[in-house]
Protein backbone atom coordinates (compact mmCIF):
# COMPACT_ATOMS: atom_id res chain seq x y z
CA UNK A 1 0.00 0.00 0.00
CA UNK A 2 1.29 3.31 -1.17
CA UNK A 3 1.45 5.71 1.92
CA UNK A 4 3.36 8.80 -0.05
CA UNK A 5 1.67 12.03 1.23
CA UNK A 6 1.08 14.43 -1.99
CA UNK A 7 2.64 17.38 -2.47
CA UNK A 8 0.06 19.86 -2.20
CA UNK A 9 -1.73 18.18 0.92
CA UNK A 10 1.80 18.35 2.67
CA UNK A 11 1.94 21.76 1.70
CA UNK A 12 -1.61 22.05 3.12
CA UNK A 13 -0.66 20.88 6.55
CA UNK A 14 2.51 23.03 6.62
CA UNK A 15 0.19 26.00 6.03
CA UNK A 16 -2.22 24.69 8.70
CA UNK A 17 0.64 24.67 11.25
CA UNK A 18 1.84 28.17 10.08
CA UNK A 19 -1.58 29.63 10.63
CA UNK A 20 -2.21 27.24 13.87
CA UNK A 21 1.75 28.82 15.26
CA UNK A 22 0.52 32.52 14.07
CA UNK A 23 -2.37 31.94 15.99
CA UNK A 24 -1.00 30.73 19.29
CA UNK A 25 1.84 33.41 18.59
CA UNK A 26 -1.05 36.10 18.67
CA UNK A 27 -2.46 35.43 21.65
CA UNK A 28 0.79 34.57 23.74
CA UNK A 29 1.07 38.33 22.73
CA UNK A 30 -2.21 39.20 23.65
CA UNK A 31 -1.66 37.04 27.33
CA UNK A 32 1.68 39.02 27.70
CA UNK A 33 0.53 42.21 27.39
CA UNK A 34 -2.87 41.78 29.29
CA UNK A 35 -0.29 41.29 31.82
CA UNK A 36 1.45 44.28 31.52
CA UNK A 37 -1.43 46.25 31.71
CA UNK A 38 -2.14 44.49 35.09
CA UNK A 39 0.98 45.26 36.29
CA UNK A 40 0.68 48.61 35.21
CA UNK A 41 -2.73 48.68 36.38
CA UNK A 42 -1.43 47.09 39.63
CA UNK A 43 1.28 49.67 40.46
CA UNK A 44 -0.87 52.68 39.86
CA UNK A 45 -3.09 51.26 42.88
CA UNK A 46 -0.40 50.58 44.93
CA UNK A 47 0.78 54.00 44.32
CA UNK A 48 -2.63 55.23 45.02
CA UNK A 49 -2.97 53.18 48.49
CA UNK A 50 0.44 54.54 49.26
CA UNK A 51 -0.57 57.88 48.89
CA UNK A 52 -3.89 57.96 50.87
CA UNK A 53 -2.15 56.05 53.63
CA UNK A 54 0.32 58.57 53.98
CA UNK A 55 -2.56 61.48 53.94
CA UNK A 56 -2.50 62.91 57.62
CA UNK A 57 -5.51 65.52 56.74
CA UNK A 58 -8.51 65.92 55.49
CA UNK A 59 -7.51 68.26 52.73
CA UNK A 60 -4.67 65.97 51.75
CA UNK A 61 -7.13 62.49 51.65
CA UNK A 62 -9.85 64.40 49.66
CA UNK A 63 -8.05 65.50 46.78
CA UNK A 64 -6.30 62.59 46.46
CA UNK A 65 -9.65 60.82 46.33
CA UNK A 66 -10.51 63.47 43.72
CA UNK A 67 -7.75 63.08 41.72
CA UNK A 68 -5.40 60.38 42.19
CA UNK A 69 -8.34 57.56 41.93
CA UNK A 70 -9.65 59.23 38.96
CA UNK A 71 -6.59 59.18 36.86
CA UNK A 72 -5.58 55.76 38.65
CA UNK A 73 -8.71 53.55 37.89
CA UNK A 74 -9.32 56.19 34.97
CA UNK A 75 -12.66 57.31 35.72
CA UNK A 76 -14.70 59.84 34.54
CA UNK A 77 -16.24 60.59 37.47
CA UNK A 78 -15.71 60.02 41.47
CA UNK A 79 -17.79 61.43 44.22
CA UNK A 80 -17.85 61.13 48.05
CA UNK A 81 -20.74 61.66 50.90
CA UNK A 82 -20.22 61.50 54.16
CA UNK A 83 -22.82 60.89 57.00
CA UNK A 84 -22.98 63.79 59.79
CA UNK A 85 -26.01 63.24 61.42
CA UNK A 86 -25.53 66.20 63.90
CA UNK A 87 -23.59 68.12 61.71
CA UNK A 88 -20.68 67.97 64.16
CA UNK A 89 -17.83 66.66 61.18
CA UNK A 90 -18.72 70.18 59.25
CA UNK A 91 -18.71 72.42 62.06
CA UNK A 92 -15.36 71.11 63.10
CA UNK A 93 -14.26 71.33 59.98
CA UNK A 94 -15.11 74.63 59.57
CA UNK A 95 -13.51 75.82 62.96
CA UNK A 96 -10.36 74.05 61.90
CA UNK A 97 -10.87 76.70 58.40
CA UNK A 98 -10.83 73.41 56.02
CA UNK A 99 -12.49 75.10 53.19
CA UNK A 100 -15.02 72.79 52.20
CA UNK A 101 -16.43 74.88 48.98
CA UNK A 102 -13.13 73.85 47.36
CA UNK A 103 -14.30 69.57 47.23
CA UNK A 104 -17.29 70.46 45.05
CA UNK A 105 -17.58 66.19 44.88
CA UNK A 106 -18.03 66.15 48.64
CA UNK A 107 -21.04 66.52 49.82
CA UNK A 108 -22.37 65.52 53.44
CA UNK A 109 -25.70 63.84 54.42
CA UNK A 110 -27.49 63.59 57.80
CA UNK A 111 -28.66 60.03 57.06
CA UNK A 112 -28.54 57.07 54.14
CA UNK A 113 -32.36 57.24 53.62
CA UNK A 114 -31.53 60.82 51.90
CA UNK A 115 -29.69 58.97 48.75
CA UNK A 116 -33.32 57.37 47.72
CA UNK A 117 -31.08 54.72 46.51
CA UNK A 118 -32.77 50.93 46.90
CA UNK A 119 -31.64 48.71 50.22
CA UNK A 120 -30.27 51.17 51.64
CA UNK A 121 -28.19 51.03 54.24
CA UNK A 122 -25.99 49.22 51.94
CA UNK A 123 -23.17 46.61 52.65
CA UNK A 124 -21.80 45.59 49.61
CA UNK A 125 -21.33 47.56 46.29
CA UNK A 126 -23.69 47.73 43.79
CA UNK A 127 -22.47 47.74 40.30
CA UNK A 128 -24.69 48.95 37.01
CA UNK A 129 -26.12 51.01 34.85
CA UNK A 130 -26.97 54.67 35.71
CA UNK A 131 -30.41 55.58 36.75
CA UNK A 132 -31.63 58.71 37.44
CA UNK A 133 -33.74 57.42 40.21
CA UNK A 134 -31.55 55.81 42.43
CA UNK A 135 -28.23 57.81 41.19
CA UNK A 136 -29.19 61.54 40.41
CA UNK A 137 -28.19 62.82 44.03
CA UNK A 138 -24.97 60.93 44.36
CA UNK A 139 -23.37 62.48 40.98
CA UNK A 140 -25.63 65.98 41.05
CA UNK A 141 -22.18 67.51 41.45
CA UNK A 142 -21.08 66.44 37.88
CA UNK A 143 -21.17 68.27 34.63
CA UNK A 144 -22.35 64.69 32.86
CA UNK A 145 -24.84 61.76 33.67
CA UNK A 146 -22.42 58.49 34.25
CA UNK A 147 -23.58 55.47 31.83
CA UNK A 148 -22.34 53.10 34.62
CA UNK A 149 -21.83 53.13 38.21
CA UNK A 150 -20.28 51.77 41.27
CA UNK A 151 -21.51 52.64 44.68
CA UNK A 152 -19.19 51.77 47.33
CA UNK A 153 -20.54 51.67 50.96
CA UNK A 154 -17.77 52.92 53.76
CA UNK A 155 -17.83 50.82 56.62
CA UNK A 156 -15.93 51.09 60.09
CA UNK A 157 -16.64 48.33 62.33
CA UNK A 158 -19.69 47.65 60.87
CA UNK A 159 -20.98 51.24 61.13
CA UNK A 160 -21.84 53.13 57.50
CA UNK A 161 -19.80 55.99 57.00
CA UNK A 162 -20.45 57.20 54.17
CA UNK A 163 -20.69 56.33 50.11
CA UNK A 164 -17.64 56.36 47.39
CA UNK A 165 -19.42 56.61 44.13
CA UNK A 166 -17.26 55.96 40.98
CA UNK A 167 -18.84 56.79 37.40
CA UNK A 168 -17.72 55.70 34.11
CA UNK A 169 -18.86 57.33 30.56
CA UNK A 170 -18.86 53.48 29.19
CA UNK A 171 -22.13 51.73 29.30
CA UNK A 172 -20.10 48.35 30.57
CA UNK A 173 -17.53 49.37 32.58
CA UNK A 174 -19.84 48.28 35.57
CA UNK A 175 -21.69 45.51 35.15
CA UNK A 176 -24.69 43.60 37.81
CA UNK A 177 -22.27 40.49 37.07
CA UNK A 178 -18.83 41.70 37.76
CA UNK A 179 -16.99 40.74 41.17
CA UNK A 180 -16.60 43.25 43.83
CA UNK A 181 -13.54 41.66 45.59
CA UNK A 182 -11.21 45.03 44.57
CA UNK A 183 -13.90 47.85 45.02
CA UNK A 184 -14.60 46.27 48.29
CA UNK A 185 -10.86 46.69 48.98
CA UNK A 186 -11.02 50.07 48.02
CA UNK A 187 -13.58 51.14 50.16
CA UNK A 188 -12.04 49.23 53.24
CA UNK A 189 -8.68 51.27 52.24
CA UNK A 190 -10.91 54.20 52.22
CA UNK A 191 -12.35 54.07 54.86
CA UNK A 192 -9.78 53.71 57.28
CA UNK A 193 -7.67 56.74 55.83
CA UNK A 194 -11.20 58.83 56.39
CA UNK A 195 -11.27 57.49 60.18
CA UNK A 196 -7.66 57.92 60.59
CA UNK A 197 -7.27 61.27 59.44
CA UNK A 198 -10.68 62.30 61.27
CA UNK A 199 -9.23 61.23 64.31
CA UNK A 200 -5.96 63.54 63.78
CA UNK A 201 -8.11 66.73 62.85
CA UNK A 202 -10.29 66.26 66.82
CA UNK A 203 -7.09 65.79 68.28
CA UNK A 204 -5.98 69.14 66.60
CA UNK A 205 -9.16 70.41 67.38
CA UNK A 206 -9.77 69.41 70.61
CA UNK A 207 -6.07 71.18 71.68
CA UNK A 208 -7.20 74.43 70.31
CA UNK A 209 -10.68 74.32 71.55
CA UNK A 210 -11.98 75.30 74.90
CA UNK A 211 -13.52 72.35 76.32
CA UNK A 212 -16.60 74.38 78.01
CA UNK A 213 -18.14 76.97 75.30
CA UNK A 214 -16.43 75.05 71.88
CA UNK A 215 -14.98 78.16 70.39
CA UNK A 216 -11.23 78.48 69.88
CA UNK A 217 -8.98 78.54 72.93
CA UNK A 218 -6.42 80.71 73.58
CA UNK A 219 -3.45 79.78 72.34
CA UNK A 220 -5.33 78.95 68.82
CA UNK A 221 -6.64 82.69 68.83
CA UNK A 222 -2.78 84.26 69.40
CA UNK A 223 -1.76 81.20 66.48
CA UNK A 224 -4.46 83.08 64.18
CA UNK A 225 -3.18 86.37 65.18
CA UNK A 226 0.35 86.37 63.35
CA UNK A 227 -1.29 84.13 60.67
CA UNK A 228 -3.53 86.54 59.83
CA UNK A 229 -1.17 89.33 60.20
CA UNK A 230 1.22 88.05 57.70
CA UNK A 231 -2.02 87.73 55.02
CA UNK A 232 -3.64 90.87 55.95
CA UNK A 233 0.35 92.59 55.00
CA UNK A 234 -0.01 89.83 51.90
CA UNK A 235 -3.51 91.22 50.87
CA UNK A 236 -3.23 94.68 51.99
CA UNK A 237 -6.41 94.90 53.81
CA UNK A 238 -6.84 95.77 57.79
CA UNK A 239 -8.23 93.47 60.55
CA UNK A 240 -9.88 94.34 63.76
CA UNK A 241 -9.37 92.93 67.30
CA UNK A 242 -12.19 93.09 70.36
CA UNK A 243 -11.80 92.05 73.59
CA UNK A 244 -14.97 91.49 75.88
CA UNK A 245 -15.51 90.93 78.82
CA UNK A 246 -19.23 89.70 80.17
CA UNK A 247 -19.83 92.06 83.11
CA UNK A 248 -20.27 91.52 86.81
CA UNK A 249 -19.71 87.56 85.86
CA UNK A 250 -18.78 87.43 89.43
CA UNK A 251 -22.24 88.15 90.90
CA UNK A 252 -23.54 85.45 88.29
CA UNK A 253 -21.50 83.20 89.84
CA UNK A 254 -22.25 84.08 93.34
CA UNK A 255 -26.29 84.30 92.73
CA UNK A 256 -26.58 80.98 90.21
CA UNK A 257 -24.04 79.17 91.12
CA UNK A 258 -20.80 78.27 88.53
CA UNK A 259 -23.18 76.00 87.01
CA UNK A 260 -25.25 79.03 85.79
CA UNK A 261 -21.84 80.88 85.30
CA UNK A 262 -21.08 77.92 82.58
CA UNK A 263 -24.87 78.37 80.90
CA UNK A 264 -24.15 81.85 81.02
CA UNK A 265 -20.26 81.61 79.07
CA UNK A 266 -21.74 79.01 76.50
CA UNK A 267 -24.80 81.01 75.87
CA UNK A 268 -22.25 83.94 75.62
CA UNK A 269 -20.13 82.77 73.23
CA UNK A 270 -22.86 81.70 70.92
CA UNK A 271 -24.61 84.79 70.69
CA UNK A 272 -21.14 86.23 70.07
CA UNK A 273 -20.22 83.65 66.71
CA UNK A 274 -23.67 84.08 65.47
CA UNK A 275 -22.83 87.86 64.75
CA UNK A 276 -19.59 86.92 63.20
CA UNK A 277 -18.53 85.55 59.66
CA UNK A 278 -16.69 81.88 58.84
CA UNK A 279 -13.37 83.57 58.10
CA UNK A 280 -13.55 85.58 61.65
CA UNK A 281 -12.15 84.16 64.92
CA UNK A 282 -13.43 83.95 68.12
CA UNK A 283 -11.70 82.20 71.07
CA UNK A 284 -11.94 82.29 74.90
CA UNK A 285 -9.25 83.94 76.28
CA UNK A 286 -9.94 82.69 79.72
CA UNK A 287 -12.47 83.15 82.71
CA UNK A 288 -15.55 85.38 81.03
CA UNK A 289 -12.81 87.36 78.49
CA UNK A 290 -13.29 86.85 74.88
CA UNK A 291 -11.13 88.04 71.95
CA UNK A 292 -12.54 88.05 68.69
CA UNK A 293 -10.57 88.64 64.95
CA UNK A 294 -12.59 90.19 61.97
CA UNK A 295 -10.27 90.16 59.19
CA UNK A 296 -10.52 92.51 56.08
CA UNK A 297 -12.45 94.59 58.15
CA UNK A 298 -12.54 98.60 58.67
CA UNK A 299 -13.51 100.52 62.19
CA UNK A 300 -16.45 101.58 61.13
CA UNK A 301 -18.01 97.65 60.01
CA UNK A 302 -16.14 96.41 62.85
CA UNK A 303 -17.91 98.86 65.09
CA UNK A 304 -21.13 97.66 64.36
CA UNK A 305 -20.44 94.01 64.71
CA UNK A 306 -19.62 94.95 68.24
CA UNK A 307 -22.52 97.33 68.79
CA UNK A 308 -24.98 93.64 67.35
CA UNK A 309 -22.42 91.69 69.62
CA UNK A 310 -23.47 94.06 72.80
CA UNK A 311 -27.18 94.60 71.97
CA UNK A 312 -27.44 90.32 71.46
CA UNK A 313 -26.00 89.77 75.17
CA UNK A 314 -27.74 92.12 76.41
CA UNK A 315 -31.50 92.37 75.07
CA UNK A 316 -32.77 88.58 76.21
CA UNK A 317 -32.17 86.93 79.45
CA UNK A 318 -30.33 83.77 79.76
CA UNK A 319 -32.18 80.26 80.46
CA UNK A 320 -30.23 78.54 82.70
CA UNK A 321 -30.08 74.65 83.05
CA UNK A 322 -32.20 74.20 86.81
CA UNK A 323 -34.90 76.21 84.95
CA UNK A 324 -34.10 79.83 86.00
CA UNK A 325 -32.86 82.97 84.15
CA UNK A 326 -30.37 85.67 84.73
CA UNK A 327 -29.41 88.82 82.55
CA UNK A 328 -26.20 89.82 81.87
CA UNK A 329 -24.35 92.52 79.26
CA UNK A 330 -21.00 92.66 78.26
CA UNK A 331 -18.37 95.33 77.47
CA UNK A 332 -15.71 95.43 74.31
CA UNK A 333 -12.80 97.37 73.33
CA UNK A 334 -11.72 97.59 70.09
CA UNK A 335 -8.78 98.35 67.66
CA UNK A 336 -7.74 98.03 64.14
CA UNK A 337 -4.37 97.61 62.92
CA UNK A 338 -4.76 99.11 59.10
CA UNK A 339 -1.92 99.09 56.44
CA UNK A 340 0.43 101.85 58.00
CA UNK A 341 0.19 99.52 61.32
CA UNK A 342 1.13 96.62 60.04
CA UNK A 343 4.75 96.35 59.84
CA UNK A 344 8.20 94.58 61.41
CA UNK A 345 7.80 91.44 63.80
CA UNK A 346 4.28 90.03 63.71
CA UNK A 347 4.46 88.72 67.48
CA UNK A 348 5.25 92.49 68.56
CA UNK A 349 1.95 93.84 66.02
CA UNK A 350 -0.13 91.05 67.94
CA UNK A 351 0.88 92.17 71.04
CA UNK A 352 0.25 96.13 70.28
CA UNK A 353 -2.96 95.03 68.74
CA UNK A 354 -4.12 92.84 72.02
CA UNK A 355 -2.92 95.80 74.26
CA UNK A 356 -5.00 98.65 72.48
CA UNK A 357 -8.08 95.96 72.25
CA UNK A 358 -7.47 95.49 75.79
CA UNK A 359 -7.16 99.19 76.97
CA UNK A 360 -10.28 100.46 75.16
CA UNK A 361 -12.34 97.17 77.37
CA UNK A 362 -10.85 99.23 80.20
CA UNK A 363 -12.41 102.13 79.11
CA UNK A 364 -15.45 100.58 78.24
CA UNK A 365 -15.57 98.86 81.91
CA UNK A 366 -14.87 102.24 83.35
CA UNK A 367 -17.20 103.98 81.67
CA UNK A 368 -20.13 102.28 82.88
CA UNK A 369 -19.94 98.76 81.17
CA UNK A 370 -22.50 97.40 78.88
CA UNK A 371 -21.22 99.40 76.06
CA UNK A 372 -17.96 99.39 73.17
CA UNK A 373 -15.27 101.91 73.15
CA UNK A 374 -12.25 102.53 70.61
CA UNK A 375 -8.51 102.51 70.46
Amino acid sequence: MNHTLHPAHIQHQLEQMRQENLLLRTRLQDILEQAHRNQNIMERHQHFDLKIIGASHFEELISHIFSALAITSELDMVTLILLDARTDLQKMLADLRIDLSSFPHLHFIRHSKELQIHSLPLLKPVLGPYQDLHHARLFRCCHKKPRSVAVIPLLRQNKLIGYLNLGSLQADRFQHSMATDFIERLGSIIAICLENVLNNERLVYIGLTDPLTQVSNRRYVEQRMLEEIARARRQNYSIACMYLDIDYFKNINDQCGHQGGDDVLCEVARRIKAELRLSDTLGRFGGEEFVVLLINTSLHDAALVAERIRRSIASSPFALTDGGQCKTSISIGLTVVGLQENFGDANHVAREMLARADHALYAAKHGGRNRVCYQ
